[in-house]
């Protein structure tokens, strides 16, 4: 069955999996009501990122050098991504009294703090990103997001490796 599968369908895919999971942030978001931390956001920027490739990737359609370059971006970005995601997840299984004070919003710090400090911060992640306020099938968003990165990751780097 993997063998039917175009490098542009699962460009495509990968794409896919990408709004999906940014239109299901956008739904808790602005439907449910959860205020993503600086943390999320970050997240947020490599699903995007990755999803942007692998749609170019798919709309280009190049042949093996070209999907290969295109996989290890899309495999790069998931990693990346997946990095914040388990910090996040590690955050909110720290015990309370292990778990970093809440710090200025990340609006006050880009307007504030120069960028690099400001992206130090974002990374470190504050007592905001410690807290779990969602769950579906028992994982918090961090953790579901982390299965995603995850799964993204080796779709591209089996996108990378593979010979059609």
């Amino acid at each position: 069955m993997l063998h039917t599968l175009t490098p542009r369908l699962v460009y495509f895919g990968l794409a896919a999996l990408a709004l999906f999971a940014m239109l299901f942030a956008w739904y808790l978001e602005y439907q449910v009501g959860l205020n993503p931390c600086p943390l999320c956001m970050t997240q947020r920027l490599f699903v995007i990122a990755g999803g942007v490739v692998a749609l170019l990737a798919a709309l280009h359609n190049p042949q093996a050098w070209g999907r290969r370059v295109y996989g290890l971006l899309c495999a790069v970005l998931a990693i990346g991504g997946g990095a914040v995601a388990a910090r996040h997840v590690w955050l909110q299984h720290l015990p309370p009294d292990q778990v970093p004070a809440c710090g200025p919003s990340l609006e006050y710090m880009l307007e504030t703090l120069p960028f690099k400090e400001t992206l130090s911060m974002v990374l470190m992640g504050d007592g905001n990103c410690a807290e779990t306020h969602w769950t579906l099938l028992g994982l918090s968003i961090p953790e579901q997001t982390l299965l995603l990165f995850i799964a993204l990751a080796v779709l591209s780097i089996w996108q990378t490796l593979r010979r059609s």
